[in-house]
Formats: structure tokens, sequence, C-alpha cells
């Protein structure tokens, strides 16, 4: 593997968790750095091509509410990996992808031209500038003071840091999305979970400020539509902003009894709803939740292929069936490319539970989103591998995941979550406020 390349913030680890960065320093955001904090540069041999913005305007002929067309569809394969050639490619893949790839022989990742297509609006760039000098990680680093709407940390000095700009990424101001999720079995039988989720992402309001957040960086709510035997079930969660203070607050309506009760087991590595056993609480979104059970070391910088720019995906031209193939999804129809990702490797604290005693995180540096994840059991192994295959959702300018795929290599079992290919796409023009997202009007919902 190559010497990983480390960002010039990365000396600021020597000062504590705590510390944040000088005007000096914030002032290459937007200069050498892209208004995230991002290498604006390509990389020596132009296979990372310079960041121009991103997209920012909508392809000819896409009407919101339509699954967004492919501004690449034109593009061909660069190369092909497989288990053949995989020692030619390995110094830029995850341990996980080098597993998989191992594990299937007919698994492989279909490389394109890189597009650096990431782009959020011009508010949530000014709110990283002003934030870079005033976020702070508080005490233990389990939440985050000093920051509003835009990245806290945008020149990382530590893996908590990175962790948080995933955590607080713009994914719009609201959203609802009809997506299904489904567990294959090994001969590639599956039950459709079908879900209607809605976000109100608090922290990134226009005019937020961090006394009006009321401790509430998200309001979440997932209502199970089928199969019929799940159906009626709605959880509710309040995503906090200091986990350690106070954490997730969340309530689940149950059909059956039409009650709203507390929910404080969705969390951790607690059972994924509905998911079969094949994702822990905190894998919704590759990560989510409180960080504090793991130590976070910031690895550095590297060249990586990941999933990228997964418009086949999100196709309304393709099927379920044509996606959910036994022991993993169709690879023809994932879309990789070369990208400058963070790494960030938790290790399970001493004295601390949970299923995974080591989480291995690939960050976009463009857009904070962690693109593959791996997980490890007790005995050091890799367990499950998670890829989150993103777009860019050009009418809201947010780079978001279409599809998350966390596959187990123990089972021989995947997990799909998010496919809407055959329904209504992401909604982001959604109206709501905190009031929306009380348990009295989660009471309210169920009954009707």
């Amino acid at each position: 593997m190559k010497k990983l390349v480390l960002a010039t913030a990365f000396a600021l680890a020597a000062a504590g968790l705590q510390a944040a960065i000088s005007e000096t320093q914030a002032a290459r955001l937007g200069a050498d750095l892209t208004p995230l904090g991002a290498e604006k540069a390509g990389n020596a041999d132009g296979s990372i091509p310079a960041w121009d913005g991103g997209i920012t305007t909508p392809p000819a002929g896409y009407k919101v509410g339509d699954h967004h067309p492919d501004p690449y569809a034109a593009d061909r394969p660069l190369y092909v990996v497989t288990a053949s050639n995989l020692a030619q490619y390995q110094d830029k893949l995850t341990a996980g992808q080098v597993a998989v790839l191992k594990a299937y022989p007919d698994y492989k990742l279909v490389v394109y031209p890189t597009h650096r297509s990431a782009s959020n609006p011009q508010r949530i760039y000014d709110a990283t500038r002003t934030n870079a000098t005033t976020a702070r990680l508080t005490e233990g680093g389990n939440g985050i003071t000093g920051s509003v709407i835009g990245t806290p940390f945008p020149i990382p000095a530590s893996g908590l840091e990175v962790v948080w700009n995933h955590l607080t990424r713009y994914r719009g101001l609201s959203a609802s999305r009809p997506i299904g999720q489904a567990a294959p079995q090994r001969n590639g039988s599956y039950t459709m979970v079908s879900f209607e989720d809605e976000f109100l992402f608090n922290y990134c309001r226009e005019g937020i400020t961090e006394a009006a957040l009321d401790n509430t960086l998200v309001y979440f709510k997932q209502s199970v539509v089928a199969p019929a035997r799940l159906a009626g079930t709605i959880l509710l969660a309040h995503e906090t902003m200091d986990q350690i203070k106070e954490p997730r607050r969340a309530w689940v309506y149950n059909a059956g009894r039409r009650r709203v009760t507390r929910a404080p087991n969705v969390s951790y590595d607690n059972p994924g709803t509905a998911a079969d056993g094949q994702r822990t609480s905190d894998q919704f979104d590759i990560f989510n939740g409180a960080p504090d059970r793991y130590n976070w070391n910031l690895v550095g910088k590297k060249e990586m292929i990941v999933p990228y720019n997964s418009y086949r995906l999100h196709s309304g031209q393709v099927k379920y069936a044509d996606i959910l193939k036994p022991l993993h999804i169709n690879q023809e129809l994932a879309r990789y490319e070369l990208h400058r990702v963070w790494v960030v490797d938790g290790t399970l604290k001493p004295g601390t539970s949970h299923l995974y005693s080591r989480r291995t995180f690939y960050v976009d540096e463009d857009s904070w989103q962690i693109l593959a994840a791996d997980q490890y059991d007790g005995r050091g192994a890799i367990w499950r591998v998670s890829e989150a295959h993103c777009i860019n959702y050009y009418d809201a300018l947010a780079f978001w995941s279409t599809l998350e795929v966390h596959t187990d290599l123990q089972s021989g079992r995947y997990l799909a979550i998010g496919l809407d290919n055959e329904g209504p796409t992401y909604n982001f023009g959604l109206k709501r406020t905190p009031a929306d997202y009380s348990p009295d009007s989660l009471r309210r919902e169920g009954i009707r």
C-alpha cells in the first residue's frame, strides 16, 4: 500500500481534540481548498480532475419529481477490477472490497472516469467558512459546539472531526423518500420491505442558531408500508447534537397496540428495522448516532476506487429484480470512480461493547459522505462490507446515497436499502417544522 497522503491539518491533532483552526488556515477554503475543505486541484496524473464546483444545474429536460437522469451516461469504463487482476489495483481498494472480490468469483468493480460532481448551496459554503474557526468538539468528542448549517471541521485534525462532518453533512432542508429494503437469501429470493421516510435536517435550516437547535440535528420519521405483517409501525427519532448530554430521543407507534412508546434501543448495535439481522441501527446511512464507543484514528487521505455517481442504480428504467441478485447486487449497474477519501479507523474502546470490534470508514473529501465502510467481528476478521452508492441530487444540490449495500461475508447474504426505481423518488420540496415530529403528532398519525 502506498504511503497515505496526509492533509496539512493533520498536524493539528497534537493540539488536542477541542482545538479550532486559525484564520490563516481557514482562508484556504475557496482558495487551494474547496469551500468544504477538499483539495481543489486534481492529482498528479490527471486521473482525478480538479473540482470545478460540481453539478450546479440539472441536465436539460429534467423535471422535479423525475428519477435523476445520468449526466455521465455517455462514459465508457476505463477498466474492470476482478479477482484475477486484484493485485494490480489492491493499493486503491478497501480491505472490504478485497475480501468481497476474493469471496465471490463473479464480483467486479467497473471503474469509470472520475467526475467530482458534489456541490452544495452557497449558504452551506458560507456557514462552513464561519464554522472553520469556531467549531469545537465538546468534552470527549461526543458532541459539537460553535457550528451550525455548514460543515463544522472542513480542515479536520482528528478522526472524530471527520465523523462529525459526515453526521452533519448537507442533505437538503427536508426530504421524503418512499424506498425499499431487501435482504436476499443466498438463492436470491427476497421479501421487499417498503418504507416511507421523512427527514427534517434541523442543523441546516436557514437562519438557525445553535441555541435554537434545541440540541437536535435531525428529525426523522419512518413508516413501514409493507409487508402487511409489519405495516403501520412508525418510528420517530430526534438525533441529538450532544449525544452524551442527551441521547437520541426515539418513539415507536405500534399498530397492533395502537400505542406510542419510547424506543431506547434504536441505537448502537441493536438490530436495524426489519433488516433480518443484516445491519445494526447505527449502520443506517452507513453510520449514525453517538460515536462514543470507539476510538477514531485519522489515518489520512488516500486515492481509492469507490462507488460514485451511481445514477444507473437510481434509474426509473431499472427494476428491483435487475439489481437484486444472489450473494450481491448486479455489479454491472454499479459505478466506481477514483476519488480522494479520508480514511478513519475506529477501534472499540475498552469497557464498551458493540458487535463490531473495529470499523474503517472511507469518507469522500468533496461531500463528507462515507462512501464505504469495513466492519470487523470480535476476532478481528472482516464481517460486513458497506457501500453508499451516491448521486448529486441536483434539484437540491445535495450529494447523498441512492442505495446502501451491506454485504455479510459470514452469512453469504446482503442488505440493500434505498431502492426507489419502481416508485417515486426523493422529494426535497417537503414542508415540515419541528412540531411535525412530536410524539403527539406520531400518535395522531398512527390512529389515522
